[in-house]
């Protein structure tokens, strides 16, 4: 894979504005992996599909998360500079994807957080991980703590299981009026919940999903009513990621994801993954990531979820049997 072609990529990526230039770009990428990547050009030939009769964006196959966890998916002449790992559950494979350039993926989610929720630098961020900080090669870790460091507050930072010190610098930034964002895995904040219930009228919960095996799976709308009565907030917001996507889709409160201009979603049916569900019906997330460019732009992922007719879309839950891993693991009632 030519260097100044990878370049003008990772440059353009960025520069994506409208549905136009979203579509060229997948196109472009679509055709690079399918000769330059060896494990999406071998899946493409398995599906015994002609890279050139690929003529919409919409047409492009997905390839399979689960193939992160036992293939070395990367564009030939790449090397690894950071290598991500799911957290997966107990006995399970880890997922792995390497990055050849840390940086691709810190412009990602800053850009993206940045439009949803303004300069890291106007908030105080407190990361509530358990899980993951007890783990090496979380993503989800990585990105917080730049977005911590960029926030540029000396109370921001990390609780593994500090509930009592993160309960005062909550009460500390209420007092202080100070516009703080406490970003938390699910079991962590249920657990905040019953050991400091507060009103927090200056702080924004968002919550990244999963109970790591630590308390019993419950329906998102339970989860947030309980987290909104403990803590007297109106809504409570959520990131969409995991570790085999660069890209983040943000959750303001409402339910509903919104994805930054270099990333969109597809529902696929669930007993055929080639053939996609119109707006409104359930079915497979596959994820279209454009910053992906070293990995895989394509990623069809073992996610329910409903996509709306303004691009939004909803995460109802997982396929029976997958792994209980990753962002954002809830199920819909």
């Amino acid at each position: 894979m030519p260097a100044h072609a990878v370049a003008r990529l990772r440059s353009h990526v960025f520069a994506v504005e409208d549905a136009a230039g979203f579509d060229a770009l997948a196109l472009e990428l679509f055709r690079i992996h399918a000769e330059h990547n060896p494990v999406y050009r071998d899946f493409i030939a398995a599906l015994g599909i002609d890279p050139q009769a690929i003529l919409r964006a919409a047409d492009i196959p997905c390839l399979p998360i689960t193939v992160f966890r036992s293939q070395r998916v990367l564009l030939d002449g790449l090397e690894p500079a950071l290598t991500f790992t799911s957290s997966g559950t107990t006995g399970s494979i880890a997922s792995t994807h390497l990055l050849p350039w840390p940086e691709h993926y810190e412009r990602s989610f800053m850009s993206s957080f940045s439009a949803a929720y303004g300069s890291p630098s106007e908030w105080r961020i407190l990361a509530l991980l358990p899980a993951y900080l007890e783990r090496q090669g979380s993503s989800l870790v990585y990105m917080a703590e730049r977005l911590i460091a960029a926030s540029d507050d000396p109370r921001s930072g990390f609780y593994l299981n500090q509930y009592d010190e993160l309960a005062e610098v909550l009460r500390r930034s209420e007092t202080e009026g100070r516009k703080t964002l406490l970003l938390g895995v699910t079991f962590a904040l249920l657990d905040l919940a019953e050991k400091h219930p507060m009103p927090l009228r200056h702080t924004t919960l968002m919550e990244t999903g999963g109970m790591k095996g630590r308390r019993p799976e419950i329906v998102r709308e339970e989860l947030h009513a309980i987290l909104k009565h403990a803590f007297q907030v109106p809504s409570i917001h959520s990131e969409y990621g995991m570790t085999e996507l660069l890209s983040q889709a943000w959750s303001i409160g409402d339910g509903l994801y919104r994805c930054p201009p270099w990333m969109r979603v597809r529902i696929r049916e669930v007993n055929d993954p080639f053939a996609s569900v119109a707006v409104g019906r359930t079915g497979g997330i596959d994820v279209f990531d454009l910053v992906n460019i070293a990995s895989c732009p394509f990623i069809s992922t073992q996610d329910l979820g409903r996509l709306h007719a303004d691009g939004s879309f909803e995460v109802l839950g997982r396929f029976d049997n997958s792994d209980a891993r990753g962002c954002n693991l809830l199920l819909e009632a």
